[in-house]
């Protein structure tokens, strides 16, 4: 069944959607959907160092990312503006990974899959590094959901009960870094953050707990991934985006049936 290139593509994308989902839920909680963005765009560095290298991208992607992520939150605790911040990281790390690519020749043609994605060139390797991110990253938030989400709730409660805010923004930057890792070769770096964010986005009119918020996001996400690439396939329409597009459509859904149901209560 793996030597379809669809099935590798279909289960590829399933598992980015399933990652994504609680980490797009505490990005939306504590109003960081920017973060996603900049860690990812610093992914290319990451690329641009491991083509150079010869190395596995997933590693640099996820090391990279991880430097940036820590970065930024590191900066952002200190009174520095946390948006500024973003921007600033985010487009830098964007251009610094594109001028390093310009060193490297032989990686300029690789690098239009790492910042759009190449979703239908998912080999059997690509999709066991990205399910065994996903199983890390399920694993990881499991063990650490009611810690995140108390000192994203209230670091002064956290504090009350003994869990360490800081500590618990540590784990979700490892996660969120393991996710861009493992999602860059399906959506592109350029894509990852509307990844995280539209789905749930899209659920949180219907969401009443946190935990249904995420299942419904998770839902979204899946859904979106399998009509991406349904129109992908059905329209010659880039893969990546195409699964965006959906999300948007999903998001674009929800919103008017939430306000056509506010407007007839």
């Amino acid at each position: 069944m793996l030597d379809d290139f669809l099935t590798r593509a279909v289960l590829a994308a399933l598992g980015v959607a399933l990652a994504a989902a609680p980490l797009g839920c505490l990005m939306a909680w504590r109003r960081m959907a920017f973060f996603g963005d900049a860690t990812a765009h610093a992914a290319i560095l990451g690329v641009a160092l491991a083509l150079a290298l010869q190395g596995p991208v997933v590693l640099g992607a996820l090391a990279v990312a991880l430097v940036m992520g820590w970065a930024v939150a590191g900066l952002g605790g200190r009174g520095h503006g946390a948006d500024l911040i973003l921007a600033v990281a985010s487009h830098s790390a964007l251009a610094l990974g594109l001028v390093a690519v310009s060193f490297v020749p032989t990686a300029r043609l690789d690098l239009s899959s790492y910042l759009f994605g190449d979703i239908l060139a998912v080999s059997v390797g690509d999709l066991a590094v990205i399910w065994g991110g996903v199983a890390v990253i399920g694993a990881l938030v499991a063990w650490r959901w009611q810690a995140l989400l108390l000192s994203t709730v209230s670091p002064d409660l956290a504090r009350a009960s003994g869990i360490d805010p800081g500590r618990e923004g540590r784990i979700l930057t490892v996660a969120l870094a393991l996710v861009v890792a493992v999602a860059i070769k399906v959506v592109g770096a350029l894509l990852i953050g509307a990844l995280l964010v539209v789905p749930v986005a899209a659920a949180r009119p219907f969401a009443r707990t946190p935990e249904a918020m995420l299942a419904l996001g998770a839902l979204v996400g899946c859904l979106a991934a399998l009509g991406g690439l349904w129109g992908s396939w059905t329209l010659d329409t880039p893969a990546g985006p195409s699964i965006v597009v959906a999300a948007a459509l999903v998001f674009a859904l929800t919103r008017g049936a939430s306000a056509l149901r506010e407007s007839m209560a």
